[in-house]
């Protein structure tokens, strides 16, 4: 399962960009949203990389998310089943979550050379791997 956090806002936009981060449901800044692990979701990734940071996350950080963070479409909302619906392979609107989570900025903030450089060369965007589990916890502390 991937997750992917928009860190940068709409100002100066490619289009195409735009429309990416639209079908992402990454409409601000700090919005999580997972998706499984599929070539054309990498290939959406690629697309906006500049505009978000993504990896890998594990099960204990995707069930501390579903707690804190998880809202169904409709009805109630149990997490424990919609955990082990997504780990059976189903995307989260057939798990009946909404796939737009509303983070925090993360305690501490962002990487020392900030959200316009890659991960890679200490910046914040791009493929974070299996250290996106970290930035998920830091934006779930408040």
């Amino acid at each position: 399962m991937y997750a992917v956090v928009r860190i940068r806002g709409t100002v100066s936009v490619a289009p195409n960009v735009r429309k990416t981060l639209e079908m992402l449901n990454l409409k601000r800044a700090n919005n999580l949203s997972i998706w499984p692990e599929t070539e054309q979701v990498r290939r959406m990734f690629k697309e906006a990389e500049s505009m978000l940071t993504f990896g890998k996350l594990n099960d204990d950080v995707l069930a501390k998310l579903l707690e804190k963070k998880g809202e169904a479409v409709e009805g109630e909302f149990d997490y424990k089943k919609t955990l082990a619906e997504l780990k059976a392979g189903k995307t989260a609107n057939q798990a009946g979550i909404v796939n737009c989570f509303r983070m925090n900025p993360p305690a501490g903030g962002y990487e020392r050379k900030g959200v316009k450089k890659h991960f890679n060369m200490g910046g914040a965007f791009g493929d974070r791997k299996e250290k996106m589990n970290d930035l998920v916890l830091k934006m779930l502390k408040y």
